[in-house]
């Protein structure tokens, strides 16, 4: 009698499974593994017979062979208690535990078996197929013909690997059919008056369907259909069909009809060849409802809020591509284009879909010591908001043409030192003005200026020189020499110039933009590293106090907003940053003047398999003028805890257990009231049958650098094993500052060899509007047959 279990699994599944039924019941289905034709034995070939008796009988014309009988022929083998062959019909005959292992590795196991001496033509009873890929056939009885069609009668097909403990309990889904007929040839499996049952329980009756045969890799047909969800778009089903053309490049035409919107039509085309691969995919719909966006920033010509959109018509164009010139060098691409900023996003275009795309093209070289990296690219944003929104950032993307990375690390010392060489150059263009207002309302409120309109470029050459001395106190020495230069120019028109303008009078600084540049800093630096072990009972520990001093001139063009900030924009302190020797995140900023970072780094192994570590320091301008207190055209360095002579504190300190404990809490603090400016705290426990994190982040406002207001954010995550194969997860994030629960999901799993069953629900809100936007997806996997369902990634799931 069957479990209660069973039935309520079964009950769960039903609904979704039956779904997935009725799309499996298509012409042909994608190929999955290698093939399974048999093949070919070459004439001449002997055939090998071992057994513990040879019985011959002249007058019948037949050989038995009893008792542990084995034979091979080119590569199959079979293996029986006992083998009749009749010379007459080129028949074997095999009963008694037979298993034949065909040359492709497909191994058939039945109680009796009459085939051909070629191993190409026979009838077996009660038999049980198991392909190399762990796919199962069993049946009544079966024929096999041309060594390439069999029909099995009265058949069950799975890829459900049977239970170890309970080889008779049913498996987790199967297909029972009168007749399954396995075509080696045209690579399919055919079911004829079939049904499918889950956890034991029949849930579908078929009258026939086909599916590609389960070993082999490529085949023309319907994939499996994908249910969608959007509240712009209505609820949608895409309808892929596959075309494997070519060993080496294939097709797929994906149809998808949404409720509210109409037909969108997509293709893909790939290509492989020897040294490399690309594809390319394009898609596009004419919309039945574009007021539907109105507001949302999706249109590209009307932009304005008005409806009665003239451009119903979106697409895209994507392709992307990688191929190795020789073992050192690659080249590849990586293009989208698109009517409008974000319909690849709108649509879900695979691929072509996340929130920042860079499309851009490249040409990479790696030897032992050298690295080269050039290439051509652009952001696009794929937002939602407006384009006259001020806060829009697609159209103030910048075409970077190009940005190039040299590194060279010469194979011999040079004076018992490392020398390394560096190079970077950028070009950029934009076309509209990236300026960051601190009163929305108020156009002459620049506090920020992120990108200008116009043309800019630098090229930075860097050598650098260091060696390490060690005294028999264990104390390392390590100095170094470095030497960089600059050289550059910048066309910005006149709405930048009055834009850096305004900045300075809004900041007090008078204003000397540069149309080229000429720059250079060296540096001497001294580092001192005393790591001290400190070995106890149980556990060992080291110390290393460590302090740096870098000498330097002053950085040039500081004041006076002079030169543009591309890309040293993103600036962090903090303890991972704290003995750098340039605190800036890019080029376009060079840290000057004499500076000291002071502090230690900890590690502690224990015997109980316990870890801990800790970094912590300070940092203090010792001459010259402080790079972090001279403003520049985003503020990089404008309340970061370095802007001034003694920066503020920076810690960090971990652990992590056997068990799954892990933890850490890292934060910035003010150098004289130890306040916090920084703060993050991170907790987490993985093991069995349930697994937590937790986070906790603050960052102090820093209005300069374009955040007005303090941010406070907690990340909740969870996830148990129910009972073995069941997994419920869920997380959610909530902002302490606007009082917001920014996005929140629930969702539940079910995972077995065979089998994969996911279904999330989860929330996203706006932290201004309030706005809900919601999603469901589910997904189920069937191996062999394929999937069905939505995408889940909304959930970010805790393994």
């Amino acid at each position: 009698m069957r479990s209660h279990r069973q039935a309520g699994l079964a009950r769960l599944y039903g609904a979704t499974a039956l779904a997935c039924l009725f799309a499996c019941a298509v012409p042909t289905a994608p190929a999955l593994a290698q093939q399974v034709t048999a093949k070919p034995v070459p004439s001449g070939t002997q055939m090998l017979l071992a057994a513990d008796t040879l019985v011959y009988d002249n007058d019948k014309h037949t050989v038995t062979a009893v008792g542990g009988v084995q034979i091979d022929y080119g590569s199959n083998k079979l293996v029986a208690q006992r083998v009749v062959y009749n010379r007459d019909t080129k028949r074997l005959v095999a009963s008694g535990a037979v298993e034949l292992i065909n040359s492709d590795g497909t191994k058939v196991n039945s109680d009796h078996i009459d085939i051909t001496d070629d191993f190409a033509d026979g009838f077996l009873n009660a038999l049980r197929v198991e392909t190399i890929d762990k796919a199962y056939f069993a049946a009544e009885s079966a024929e096999r013909m041309g060594g390439v069609l069999t029909t099995f009668h009265n058949g069950v097909y799975t890829a459900c690997e049977p239970c170890e403990d309970k080889p008779d309990k049913a498996p987790t889904w199967r297909v029972k059919a009168r007749k399954i007929i396995w075509n080696g040839e045209k690579k399919t499996v055919r079911f004829e008056n079939s049904n499918f049952e889950f956890f034991g329980f029949p849930l579908a009756y078929l009258p026939a369907f086909e599916i590609a045969d389960p070993t082999v890799k490529r085949k023309s047909g319907f994939l499996i259909p994908g249910i969608v969800y959007n509240n712009h778009l209505g609820v949608g089903v895409k309808v892929p069909y596959y075309f494997a053309l070519s060993p080496t490049y294939d097709l797929t035409v994906t149809g998808s009809g949404y409720t509210k919107q109409g037909f969108l039509g997509e293709a893909e085309w790939r290509q492989r060849f020897n040294n490399g691969q690309y594809t390319l995919k394009i898609a596009g719909i004419n919309q039945q409802d574009p007021d539907a966006f109105i507001g949302t920033g999706n249109r590209y010509t009307v932009d304005s809020g008005e409806p009665g959109d003239p451009n119903k018509f979106r697409g895209m164009m994507g392709t992307k591509g990688q191929f190795a010139i020789n073992e050192r060098w690659d080249f590849g691409w990586d293009v989208l284009l698109q009517t409008d900023k974000n319909f690849s996003r709108t649509y879900n275009i695979d691929g072509y879909s996340d929130l920042v795309h860079q499309s851009s093209i490249y040409l990479t070289g790696l030897s032992d010591r050298n690295y080269f990296d050039v290439r051509a690219m652009r952001f696009e944003v794929q937002e939602d908001t407006l384009s006259s929104d001020p806060t829009a950032r697609s159209a103030k993307q910048p075409w970077v043409l190009p940005s190039l990375d040299y590194a060279y690390i010469p194979d011999t010392s040079v004076a018992g030192g490392q020398l390394s060489f560096n190079v970077n150059t950028r070009v950029i263009s934009r076309n509209r003005l990236d300026a960051v207002l601190a009163n929305p309302s108020d156009p002459n409120s620049i506090n920020n200026v992120r990108g200008i309109e116009g043309e800019s470029s630098r090229l930075s050459a860097e050598a650098e020189w260091k060696r390490t001395f060690t005294t028999d106190g264990g104390l390392q020495l390590t100095p170094l020499l470095a030497f960089r230069g600059d050289a550059g120019y910048v066309n910005a028109d006149s709405a930048s110039l009055a834009a850096v303008n305004q900045m300075g009078a809004n900041l007090g600084e008078d204003v000397d933009m540069r149309s080229s540049l000429a720059r250079y800093m060296a540096t001497l630096g001294l580092e001192a590293r005393w790591p001290l072990l400190f070995s106890m009972t149980s556990s060992s520990h080291v110390l290393e106090p460590t302090a740096q001093v870098f000498v330097r001139p002053n950085e040039q063009y500081v004041g006076g907003l002079a030169v543009p900030n591309e890309d040293a924009q993103s600036f962090v302190f903090d303890a991972t940053t704290l003995f750098e020797r340039d605190k800036f995140s890019g080029y376009d900023r060079i840290e000057g003047g004499t500076r000291a970072n002071v502090g230690f780094r900890y590690s502690g192994a224990y015997d109980n398999g316990w870890a801990t570590n800790a970094i912590f320091g300070q940092s203090y301008q010792l001459a010259g003028e402080n790079s972090f207190s001279a403003p520049d055209l985003v503020n990089a360095g404008a309340e970061s805890g370095l802007d001034k002579r003694t920066s503020d504190y920076v810690g960090l300190v971990g652990f992590n257990s056997p068990s799954g404990f892990s933890g850490s809490l890292s934060g910035r603090f003010d150098e004289q009231t130890w306040e916090v400016r920084r703060a993050e705290v991170k907790a987490a426990y993985s093991g069995l049958p349930i697994s937590l994190s937790a986070k906790y982040a603050f960052i102090e406002a820093q209005p300069l650098y374009g955040f007005a207001t303090d941010r406070h954010e907690v990340t909740l995550g969870a996830s148990t094993h129910l009972a073995q194969n069941w997994r419920l997860f869920g997380t959610g994030t909530y902002d302490l500052e606007t009082n917001v629960l920014v996005k929140d999901g629930v969702g539940f799993a079910y995972n077995d060899s065979c089998f994969t069953y996911i279904m999330t629900y989860s929330q996203t809100r706006d932290t201004v509007t309030k706005e809900v936007s919601q999603n469901i997806g589910f997904n189920l996997s069937f191996r062999t047959l394929g999937d069905f369902g939505s995408s889940t990634s909304a959930v970010d799931t805790i393994q």
